[in-house]
């Protein structure tokens, strides 16, 4: 297999195109990419290495950053000034188990609403997870690694596996309000 197999590029392109893709996490590079997948004009910054295969692009906001290897996938709406962290995973929809094969569907199947919306403002940390059927209130902080399986209210500061509240942020000043034992602390 040579540079030419197919796609018709030489080694030069192939070697600029990949550096493009896989290398270049630049304000430049980053909105270029998302220009080059349809999210021109509204400062959407797409990371190298991410995925986003969404139904309807209009419903990606304005000033979103998909972080390195993200993953979108589906029916899936961002909010304005939403910041998805390295290798999030946001993935809408549902394979159903078939009893008569013995496995699960290839395809996504609808089964109710799997939708995810990500409400306006919120910051999903490195590897956070996000399943079919979330609704995620206005300017959550989601901590790393946690995997969101239900809808969030406003202002929630979520983390863990699954994602609990653990906190929330004042709107009114930012300050960020822990919770223990399902009570606010004061620090």
């Amino acid at each position: 297999m040579g540079y030419n197999d197919g796609i018709g590029l030489d080694e030069e392109m192939f070697l600029t195109l990949t550096k493009f893709c896989n290398m270049s996490d630049n304000r430049p590079d980053n909105l270029r990419r998302g220009e080059l997948l349809g999210f021109g004009g509204r400062e959407v910054m797409v990371a190298p290495g991410a995925i986003i295969r969404v139904k309807d692009k209009s419903k990606i906001g304005t000033y979103v950053f998909i972080g390195l290897y993200g993953y979108v996938n589906g029916d899936v709406t961002i909010g304005d000034h939403v910041l998805i962290g390295p290798r999030c995973s946001l993935a809408a929809g549902n394979h159903k188990f078939d009893p008569a094969t013995g496995w699960f569907s290839a395809r996504t199947e609808p089964d109710g609403d799997d939708s995810i919306v990500i409400g306006d403002g919120c910051w999903l940390a490195s590897n956070v997870t996000v399943t079919g059927g979330v609704k995620m209130g206005r300017a959550n902080l989601v901590c790393a690694g946690a995997v969101v399986t239900k809808s969030t209210p406003d202002y929630a500061i979520m983390a863990g596996v699954p994602a609990k509240q653990i906190g929330r942020i004042d709107p009114e000043t930012g300050e960020y309000i822990w919770f223990k034992d399902g009570k606010e602390v004061k620090k």
